[in-house]
């Protein structure tokens, strides 16, 4: 069916949908650029306007994007310090110019024929990340969106150019980083752990001199030991990008990916005189998480479940043998009665943990099913009668930290009697 909305307009399919669908990916948004348009014209056709620096319109019936072609100037730091021109004289090349990658600088006419006038086809052939043009290195969110592009294609084999690289670098040394804004860098960092490989994002940030200026938290683990009983991997930084990867795999929320990226920051403030053991890093690693949730504004859900991931992950792994009392106790710090997911996604957190390390991918990790057997237990232990015990020492209290201590202790020897570890493997 014709769009009359569109007639005589000329416009282009543009950017992530283009590259997408070269690659074979399903495509779920489409965007376009309109040239030798202006915002009136688009206006009288029925075109919504919704772009505030720049002018984007979104179509009267479909509600996809279309942009007037734009150039952009330098004329301040960080990502926001550009003048946008969008004007009828704007070509379709001047408008992909201004993109980050070639990948990401092609177009589609409404025909199908593809307009690539940088290579990004090629590119794409090859797995290369490359930049477009020097403009590049004028804008330090292109820094942490390559690398999430990393994080994306990485297991497609795409590597990032040796001169793109040489332009990260060239931001990192001229502070430009620090102008990124807390806000949009954590939506840049969240995009990159929803990727398939997550820890293509971190050595990207690492191998341009970004971590350390973003994340110093992180990249201080490089080169930290662990023991080579526990962690066959031995090196801090590789563990946490296992574990991130794992987290990945096993198709976790982002506030499991977040906790798995800084569960083990204490390790990185361990005095080298004591490598290769880390004791207390939990409880030594919670103001490091703390800090990394201040500076990027972390969402409450994903601050909250890093920092009983960080101080809680070995009382996890040794679940089995810990005594009732210690369960409940760690039970009340998940809040597992009022919020009963983050019990589930701490678990998640953890065995991404526990199979983050050298031979361990394939484990089972029965804790995981244990605590919820024991978070099913205390939500079922028999409370029925407790205010009669009010005189009694200690008070209703005393009674239903009895009754519920009953209750975890009838579900460990269930499990015990039903095999532990092997239950459901």
């Amino acid at each position: 069916m014709t769009d009359s909305t569109l007639n005589d307009l000329e416009y282009y399919l543009v950017g992530g949908a283009v590259r997408d669908d070269l690659l074979g990916i399903d495509v779920a948004d489409r965007d376009y650029v309109v040239v030798g348009a202006t915002p009136e014209a688009m206006s009288r056709r029925g075109f919504r306007k919704v772009g505030r620096d720049f002018p984007v319109f979104l179509h009267p019936a479909t509600c996809e994007e279309y942009a007037l072609a734009r150039t952009e100037r330098k004329t301040g730091r960080g990502y926001g310090g550009f003048t946008v021109w969008a004007a009828p004289d704007v070509t379709l090349e001047q408008d992909l110019a201004r993109r980050d990658l070639t990948i990401n600088a092609m177009a589609r006419t409404p025909e199908g024929h593809l307009v690539d006038p940088f290579g990004g086809r090629a590119d794409l052939d090859r797995g290369v990340l490359r930049h477009v043009s020097d403009a590049f290195a004028e804008d330090p969110l292109r820094v942490l969106r390559t690398a999430r592009f990393m994080a994306r294609f990485a297991s497609r084999g795409f590597t990032v150019a040796d001169e793109t690289l040489a332009l990260m670098r060239r931001i990192v040394d001229a502070d430009e980083m620090e102008a990124l804004t807390a806000e949009r860098a954590w939506q840049e960092i969240a995009r990159a752990l929803l990727e398939p490989t997550p820890s293509a994002f971190v050595t990207t940030l690492r191998e341009c001199g970004a971590l350390a200026r973003l994340l110093p938290e992180v990249d201080t683990l490089f080169g930290v030991p662990q023991s080579a009983q526990y962690h066959p991997e031995v090196d801090t930084g590789l563990h946490v990008l296992m574990v991130v990867d794992m987290a990945a795999r096993l198709e976790s929320p982002l506030e499991v990916r977040f906790a798995a990226l800084v569960h083990d920051l204490g390790k990185g403030l361990t005095p080298a005189a004591q490598w290769p053991r880390h004791a207390d890093h939990e409880s030594r690693g919670v103001p490091a998480v703390e800090a990394v949730c201040e500076r990027f504004r972390v969402p409450n859900a994903c601050a909250r479940l890093a920092r009983l991931v960080c101080r809680h992950h070995l009382l996890m792994h040794r679940l089995e043998t810990l005594r009732p009392s210690t369960v409940l106790r760690l039970l009340k710090a998940l809040d597992v009665l009022r919020r009963p997911d983050q019990g589930t996604a701490f678990a998640l957190a953890c065995e991404a943990d526990a199979r983050g390390r050298g031979g361990r991918e394939e484990a089972d990790y029965p804790s995981r099913r244990l605590l919820a057997r024991y978070a099913e237990a205390l939500r079922g232990a028999d409370l029925s009668g407790v205010a009669a015990h009010a005189d009694s020492p200690g008070g209703v209290p005393a009674e239903v930290e009895r009754r519920q201590l009953a209750a975890l202790a009838a579900a460990r020897e269930a499990w015990r009697g039903e095999g532990g570890a092997q239950v459901n493997r």
